[in-house]
């Protein structure tokens, strides 16, 4: 066993990361029909899971949050010279936190909301397997450990939304699954190129950031767009994207949510912590065209957004401009534009989230997201409808909520670039962004009053068979809605409290552009 980089707590990670994995064994031996149960045994793995997030969240050293903190090494493969080595600094915590969250939020939330057909077993067990894969890709220090958990979210995303979806979720399924298992296959190719011209020696990734520097600059470039691939799918940039409105279309309201929230930041996080300290010099040649894709997601998701009909895919394609500004942010390789999308990952989490949960409560409600059937939310429903405005104006970027530190100052970021990039091609993409609010804020407001305002449709309005369905909020929905809607205010009001966390940790992974 090796012993370096082995610190006290180190437990602490494989205990957060494996947990839920206990949790799916025990669930193996409880009866399909004792739902209750195995609801119960999911419910409190998720729970413990979290007690652990939290324990690490106290326990973690801040001063320190730019070194590697609770790290493990152990020899793993040893063949083919990959390690099981694991850390978290200031980049991965909140990821890594949010993605226990969001686990246990959903599950709550799916304690009386088990989409048909009702194997309720079946779906807690996939949850618990996709929190693994998702803390596991956070802490992650070796590239053939990360490539390993980060395709471990694949399965159960795509039996979710295969077997729960809705009528054309084969499709679907099958869509998100050749898209990521494409872009995997070019990422796991550029992994290979880079073991292999950094000298075969390892795959741990504090020694390809040492060495990557040194590989040619022409050899860089090409590695970088195999990892480039991979990592635009996750996110998904344009025009890799297409996959995404389908998937979160036809997933059941859970699936959506983890999707949105976590998914798609496993992408992102690639780009901060493996492709651009590894590949400073490719870093730089791609930076003006991984920032032209970001405006230009940012404009077309908008207007997507714009010319939508069902309330689930217009949230879907916000989700391509929100991921548009997080990459504006990155490809500007300073640390105010990394900070920036560090903290508009977590935000559209908890926002975009907060959204498809709604989304989901309408459609079992009403059971359509059509906008045009849908109306006078604040009539019949007043809780869900100022809930959906108050995610509406989060997400539109209102100052004083979360949503506005991701986007306004990863626009801002893009007025000075690191040195060496364009900045009058930088510059040009500032005002294409700010530009792009302007349209979050029509599309938001337009599906906010199209849905909440006036008066119920004639076949919703009482007495034409519907009134047992339309329900406010209730207590389930409430226990786990509410942490993300204090988080939403506490973020926007406070934004320190996350920006202290990362900034340090931001500065190491830039140290090859002057940090």
């Amino acid at each position: 066993m090796d012993i370096q980089g082995l610190t006290e707590h180190s437990w602490v990670l494989t205990a957060g990361t494996f947990l839920p994995l206990v949790g799916v064994l025990i669930m193996l031996f409880i009866p399909k029909k004792d739902e209750a149960l195995s609801k119960a045994v999911a419910i409190g793995t998720a729970a413990i899971t979290l007690g652990i997030g939290i324990y690490t969240l106290i326990a973690f050293n801040y001063d320190k949050a730019d070194v590697m903190q609770f790290g493990a090494r152990h020899e793993w493969i040893s063949v083919i010279k990959s390690s099981y080595y694991i850390g978290i600094d200031g980049i991965s915590l909140p990821l890594y936190v949010l993605s226990m969250v969001i686990t246990l939020l959903v599950m709550i939330y799916s304690w009386d909301h088990v989409p048909s057909p009702g194997n309720a077993k079946a779906f807690f067990i996939l949850m618990l397997v996709l929190q693994t894969g998702m803390a596991g890709t956070f802490i992650a220090r070796d590239l053939v450990l990360f490539f390993v958990f980060f395709e471990l979210v694949l399965l159960p995303m795509y039996f979710m939304i295969g077997v729960w979806g809705g009528e054309n979720r084969q499709y679907a399924s099958l869509k998100f699954f050749l898209y990521t298992m494409f872009g995997s296959a070019l990422m796991l190719v550029a992994f290979l190129a880079l073991f292999f011209k950094t000298g075969a020696e390892s795959f741990a990734i504090p020694y390809l950031i040492e060495n990557g520097g040194e590989i040619a600059k022409n050899t860089q470039i090409w590695i970088f767009a195999g990892m480039f691939v991979g990592f635009a799918v996750k996110v998904p940039m344009f025009p890799f994207h297409t996959w995404l409105p389908d998937a979160h279309t036809q997933a059941p309201t859970q699936g959506s949510v983890i999707l949105a929230a976590i998914l798609l930041k496993l992408g992102t996080y690639g780009f901060v912590r493996i492709a651009i300290p590894v590949l400073p010099d490719a870093a730089m040649e791609w930076a003006p065209y991984i920032g032209l894709l970001a405006v230009i997601g940012i404009i077309y998701g908008a207007l997507g957004c714009l010319a939508q009909t069902d309330m689930k895919r217009l949230i879907a394609f916000s989700s391509v401009a929100h991921m548009g500004f997080v990459m504006l942010g990155i490809s500007t390789l300073t640390s105010f534009g990394l900070n920036a999308a560090m903290f508009g990952m977590v935000a559209h989490g908890l926002i975009t989230g907060m959204l498809f949960f709604v989304a989901g409560s309408v459609k079992e409600r009403y059971h359509t997201l059509e906008i045009k059937r849908l109306s006078g939310m604040l009539v019949q429903m007043p809780k869900l409808g100022w809930i959906l405005g108050f995610c509406a104006m989060a997400s539109l970027g209102l100052p004083g909520l979360a949503g506005f530190w991701g986007e306004f100052p990863a626009i801002l970021s893009a007025y000075n670039p690191a040195d060496g990039l364009p900045v009058e091609t930088f510059r040009t993409y500032m005002v294409i962004a700010a530009i792009g609010t302007v349209f979050a804020a029509a599309y938001l407001l337009w599906l906010y009053q199209r849905t909440a305002f006036g008066e119920p449709t004639a076949e919703f309005s009482p007495g034409h068979g519907h009134d047992e369905d339309i329900h406010d909020v209730n207590k389930f929905e409430w226990v786990a809605w509410t942490p993300l809607l204090i988080a939403i205010v506490v973020f926007g009001v406070y934004p320190q409290l996350m920006f202290k966390v990362l900034d340090p940790a931001v500065g190491v992974t830039l140290k090859a552009f002057g940090g």
